[in-house]
């Protein structure tokens, strides 16, 4: 049982003691303190007061008085106007450390028994990746980090865009324009290489369909009769009939943007289990269409395309097959939900998608649903807000988007550039100072894009990010380099602070008892952030832990403390936010140093 739980209990025997009125404890919350105002937890009174019937101030003190002689739990009270506040007996905040601290593995829940696929990444194989792709990927990968650490078995796919006309955009302006150019030959990534001709088929068309339309043709007739259009189309016809010449073009390619892709992920630090290729999938579910007909789920229109009918779920009517029997992407989807479901049998499905696609997933599940399928109320679309830019929004095809490997590579230079300003290398070797700028500079990304809630719109600041004051991931690092530091300093000098009994401790200091506090919340954050699908409560949650341990710092001395438990503790007290910062930032996919 929790403190808080503990005291509400407490405080559900005081309203039948004092008012002869049973409370349940769903009836009853206790809040944080604020911050000027003795007291750890607040009980509002202005609820109760019909119950109570006295005024709030009469009627808290009867209940602090109560609880303060009744409840083991609480050392003092007082009230302000509604608000009663009660300050925790120091010995269960010492308990509760001692626990944390003797705890083996921090942050990590029992195995549930339940399977989760989070499905994220997704990109196309016609371009590198971008701002864009890197939210997706750090919010993937930390969505299944946090999900692991609340018990679940986690399975991180990747559904790869490997097919299709834009695919196929830039194969033609290769062919068409490459001289046989490679990775090797032009030094390019091999994504960069296939980005440059989808670009250059863009450029290219955009003129073919300017010159139509000078010619007399009007725009949308233009647009179709492009001819680089026209050969796109009729390359992605002999793909579909397995055309040698265009499948061996088509793989090439493919090739070089899975080994550029690879350099990418291993620099993101974002692994995947399972790999799903659209071209392995974009035939299936056309079974499922049948099934849901046969089932009165679906129904056939005289030109003999199938639709569904979700006009009682909210929505419209929706296509799921083509009257000349060709899929659609929903037709896809279904099909490769059943493919992974066979595959791994989860109970829960995460896709990390844009908001741009909540009406997509919004039918999908619902036709899922509809369908009966056993993992339909397990599924869930974290959809997140796009990354903006000072310039505006980004166009792969127009090349104005800013791409992942010059991003991450900017900001890694950034970090060395900031560190050295600030002197913070001295006695660092040239491998040590490379390995802590791409620490700090992918640290400073990630945690920039994570610490907004998911569904937010949001606008990346690569200056901002990388500053070693306020809420950054420079600055919890620097925090744990601090600590780092100190436990150094505690070994050099014989502080023996692993086998203290520090609940023997005399008294604690506000700031002490604080983060302690902060430090009892952490896996509470961690539930809370998996039911949520939200990184940024662990990103809040680990600004908090550092600015209250700085604090700490700068209040209580450490090493010039004469007594020797309270230094002990100190130093035990330390190394604990340590093991929290450090174990916190994993779940958002960023590394700590121990040297600063």
């Amino acid at each position: 049982m929790t403190i808080q739980e503990q005291i509400l209990l407490d405080i559900q025997k005081a309203f039948k003691v004092l008012f002869d009125h049973e409370l349940s404890q769903v009836d009853l919350a206790l809040q944080p303190t604020r911050k000027d105002f003795a007291g750890t937890y607040t009980f509002v009174l202005f609820p109760y007061l019909k119950i109570i019937k006295s005024g709030p101030e009469e009627g808290g003190r009867k209940i602090g008085e109560y609880l303060k002689e009744h409840s083991t739990a609480v050392r003092d009270f007082n009230v302000v106007k509604g608000f009663l506040n009660l300050e925790v007996n120091e010995s269960l905040w010492l308990q509760i450390f001692q626990n944390l601290y003797n705890k083996e593995h921090i942050g990590q829940f029992p195995s549930n028994g339940q399977k989760v696929m989070v499905e994220y990444s997704s990109p196309n194989t016609n371009k590198p990746l971008h701002l864009g792709h890197l939210r997706n990927n750090f919010l993937g990968f930390s969505i299944s980090e946090i999900l692991a650490a609340n018990g679940y078995e986690v399975i991180k796919a990747n559904l790869v865009n490997d097919r299709g006309i834009h695919i196929c955009k830039s194969m033609v302006a290769y062919q068409r324009i490459a001289n046989g150019e490679t990775p090797d030959s032009s030094g390019l990534k091999g994504d960069h290489l296939a980005g440059k001709y989808y670009v250059a088929f863009d450029r290219e068309y955009k003129k073919q369909v300017a010159e139509l339309m000078a010619d007399g043709q009007t725009e949308a007739r233009a647009k179709q009769m492009a001819p680089w259009m026209l050969a796109a189309q009729d390359m992605l016809r002999k793909w579909e009939t397995g055309d040698k010449e265009v499948v061996d073009l088509w793989t090439r390619m493919n090739q070089w943007v899975y080994q550029g892709f690879n350099e990418t992920y291993k620099r993101m630090g974002v692994l995947f289990d399972k790999f799903y290729y659209e071209s392995e999938t974009y035939l299936l579910g056309k079974n499922i269409v049948e099934e849901g007909l046969e089932k009165g789920v679906f129904y056939k229109k005289d030109d003999g395309s199938v639709w569904v009918d979700l006009s009682e779920e909210g929505l419209d009517e929706k296509l799921v097959l083509r009257a000349d029997g060709t899929s659609v992407y929903i037709t896809q989807d279904l099909g490769t939900a059943d493919l992974k479901y066979r595959d791994f049998g989860f109970d829960k499905s995460v896709y990390v998608v844009g908001n741009e696609q909540d009406y997509h997933f919004d039918v999908l599940f619902k036709i899922i649903k509809k369908l009966e399928r056993p993992f339909g109320e397990g599924l869930h679309h974290l959809s997140y807000g796009m990354v903006d830019l000072p310039t505006g929004k980004m166009k792969s095809r127009e090349g104005t988007v800013v791409d992942a490997d010059d991003l991450m590579q900017e900001m890694i230079d950034t970090a060395a550039s900031h560190t050295k300003e600030l002197g913070k290398i001295d006695g660092f070797s040239d491998e040590q100072a490379t390995e802590l700028y791409e620490t700090l500079g992918m640290g400073a990304l990630k945690y920039f894009l994570l610490k907004v809630d998911p569904k937010k719109r949001m606008l990346f600041n690569p200056q901002e990010s990388i500053e070693f004051q306020g809420n950054t991931g420079p600055f919890i690092q620097y925090s744990h380099a601090r600590i780092a530091s100190i436990i150094r300093k505690a070994d050099q000098i014989g502080v023996d602070y692993k086998n203290a009994d520090y609940t023997k401790v005399d008294k604690l200091e506000i700031a002490e008892q604080e983060l302690i506090i902060v430090l009892n919340d952490f896996e509470k954050k961690i539930k809370t952030a998996g039911e949520e699908l939200s990184p940024s409560v662990i990103a809040q949650y680990l600004f908090d832990l550092s600015k209250e341990y700085n604090r700490f710092y700068a209040e209580l001395p450490i090493f010039n403390e004469d007594n020797l438990l309270v230094q002990q503790f100190r130093v035990a007290l330390s190394l604990q936010v340590a093991k929290t910062i450090k174990r916190g930032m994993a779940l958002l996919g960023v590394k700590v140093p121990d040297r600063m």
